[in-house]
């Protein structure tokens, strides 16, 4: 029961982040460029939406640091590592790069290929492809397909 419960609340979580992005309009690749675009027409709104996400992250990783399981009774996988890596600044950069060129992250990426968007099918792909080869030429977990 905890288990499918569990996993209710994942995707209404999923459903709710979904909606967050729709109405801040950060599913609509435009509105990043717009913000990235400094000497043009500058769009100051993701800076707010940036600042709830982080006051809303600091809040769930501060209730989360309280508790020594998860709330439907699993195990919490906190990351450990802390330090600031050669491949976390190249995948940052690569990251970074691919957003101010497509104007899509993952998460408003899905959101916007659920409206039918070609745009974000392309990048999902891309997307795809390259966790599939980052997978395989870079973390040592080869798999075998």
């Amino acid at each position: 029961m905890r288990k499918h419960f569990g996993l209710l609340s994942q995707y209404l979580i999923g459903i709710l982040f979904g909606l967050g992005l729709m109405i801040s309009g950060m599913s609509n690749p435009q509105k990043i460029l717009n913000f990235l675009d400094i000497t043009g027409k500058w769009d100051p709104s993701l800076l707010f939406v940036m600042g709830g996400a982080v006051i809303v992250g600091l809040a769930g990783f501060y209730i989360v640091s309280q508790r020594s399981v998860a709330f439907f009774g699993g195990a919490l996988h906190i990351p450990a590592r802390r330090a600031i890596t050669k491949p976390l600044l190249i995948g940052s950069f690569i990251f970074g790069t691919g957003w101010g060129i497509a104007g899509f992250c993952p998460g408003p990426a899905l959101v916007s290929l659920g409206s039918g968007q070609l745009k974000a099918l392309v990048f999902v792909i891309a997307m795809l492809l390259g966790m599939v080869i980052c997978e395989h030429f870079f973390t040592g977990h080869k798999n075998s397909a």
